[in-house]
């Protein structure tokens, strides 16, 4: 090799490093960084911490750490308050106020709220950007859909899952069977009751914001018990009610997964990550998904349940500026080029890339995503397609104790279920008890 070719090649070299360590002294730096998260093994994150490690010359290792759900909020604030918690962490989309003070918002010079929402779904932007600054990073989210049994509904000469209440109304009547002693031996749907339908308070928050109800005022105060949530909490509990033509449920069945693929309920609301369930509990399942009913005037309402990615605060400066970097390739579109900085110099350069990190993790996972751009890709599919939908119109609401408040919906639900209260009060003591918890 001749002389003039090796100095050519050590330009190049040392031109590469050069736009990450600038010309000081102090500004190579090299950091490991930890992630914290559920569900996902680590073979979900392989492919995409390889890409951007190649890319990177300041990351090591990026160590996965998947947790139970169980105890994943109690060993993350444990974790943290010892000083010892992860770089990267999943967080719950309703859990953002009580985890605020525990994020450091991402970088302005990383990613701006523009690019955010030309990214993101709208929920996405009202779960995870406050005062104008970005929280967490969402990868995907989910919403309600319809599961419906289509053997039940071929022998009743149902040809298709209602899209609207009134339809859904007409489907549960046709497919609901009642014995002598007045207990459905098949359910039309699983719903009406709190303890035996999994995520039933999602469902009566989705009919309140079908309803036009938003569930927080002007004032920051919840809203509950006023006609949009009256009507909602009464066309809930009325698959539960006795003396209902609706009725088709109550709390004496199998929990609604379960109902569902023992074929004993002919629907059922649910997200995208029980199609899973179902499917590795009864196999042979003639099963279907479809969007969730909506009401026959409106505009169409979702109701959203899902995480992001955030970057934890009190951490070194560099692990800081590349745990968010990496948050920015692993969420957001790249158009085949990354930029990357240096946390000391400033300094940053381009790089080309032929891999789309989001998409990567959702062909793995099978998930509906965050990011607009695969949801329209995903539309079309038969299995993500109604969340992906979903999640365009999707909603949420502030909760500062979403556990708490989850109770607190359930006992009302329950409580008019047996009768020992009125829809008004029922929800006048929730209402009350949740505005409590918002100002503590």
């Amino acid at each position: 090799m001749s002389r003039k070719i090796k100095i050519i090649i050590a330009i190049l070299i040392t031109s590469s490093i050069f736009f990450i360590s600038g010309c000081g002294k102090n500004t190579n730096y090299r950091v490991d960084l930890v992630i914290w998260g559920v569900f996902d093994d680590s073979d979900s994150f392989r492919e995409i911490i390889k890409n951007f490690r190649e890319i990177n010359p300041h990351i090591g290792d990026i160590d996965y750490k998947k947790l139970t759900e169980q105890n994943y909020k109690q060993d993350l604030i444990g974790a943290m308050a010892a000083g010892n918690g992860p770089d990267i962490f999943l967080i719950h989309n309703d859990w953002l106020p009580s985890f605020k003070n525990k994020i450091e918002p991402i970088s302005n010079n990383i990613l701006g709220e523009q690019e955010f929402r030309q990214n993101f779904v709208d929920v996405a932007i009202d779960d995870f950007i406050s005062e104008g600054q970005i929280y967490a990073l969402p990868l995907s989210v989910d919403s309600l859909a319809l599961y419906y049994n289509k053997d039940l509904f071929n022998a009743e000469g149902i040809a298709s899952p209602p899209d609207t209440w009134e339809k859904f109304d007409e489907a549960v009547k046709k497919l609901t069977k009642i014995d002598q002693y007045n207990n459905p031996t098949l359910s039309g749907a699983a719903m009406g009751t709190a303890y035996n339908i999994n995520r039933s308070t999602d469902i009566l928050g989705l009919r309140m914001f079908q309803n036009g109800n938003q569930m927080i005022n002007d004032k920051g105060r919840v809203t509950l018990n006023n006609d949009q949530g009256r009507v909602a909490m009464e066309y809930y509990t009325k698959f539960a009610r006795s003396n209902s033509p609706l009725y088709t449920w109550n709390s004496s069945k199998h929990d609604s997964i379960d109902s569902f693929y023992e074929s004993t309920a002919a629907m059922m609301i649910n997200y995208s990550w029980h199609y899973s369930t179902v499917k590795s509990k009864n196999a042979k399942l003639n099963f279907a998904v479809a969007p969730v009913p909506q009401p026959s005037s409106g505009q169409p309402v979702n109701y959203a349940n899902y995480w992001g990615f955030a970057s934890a605060k009190g951490k070194s400066n560099e692990a800081t500026y590349e745990a968010q970097q990496f948050l920015k390739f692993l969420t957001v579109k790249n158009n085949g080029k990354v930029i990357l900085g240096n946390a000391l110099s400033g300094n940053t350069k381009e790089f080309a890339v032929d891999f789309d990190p989001a998409k990567n993790y959702l062909d793995i996972t099978g998930k509906p995503a965050a990011r607009r751009d695969i949801i329209e890709e995903q539309k079309s599919d038969p299995i993500l397609g109604p969340f992906a939908y979903g999640n365009l119109i999707a909603k949420s609401w502030y909760q500062v104790d979403p556990e708490e408040n989850e109770k607190i919906l359930a006992e009302a639900i329950d409580s008019v279920n047996k009768g020992s209260i009125t829809i008004r009060d029922a929800l006048k003591i929730a209402e009350t008890r949740i505005n409590q918890l918002m100002r503590k």
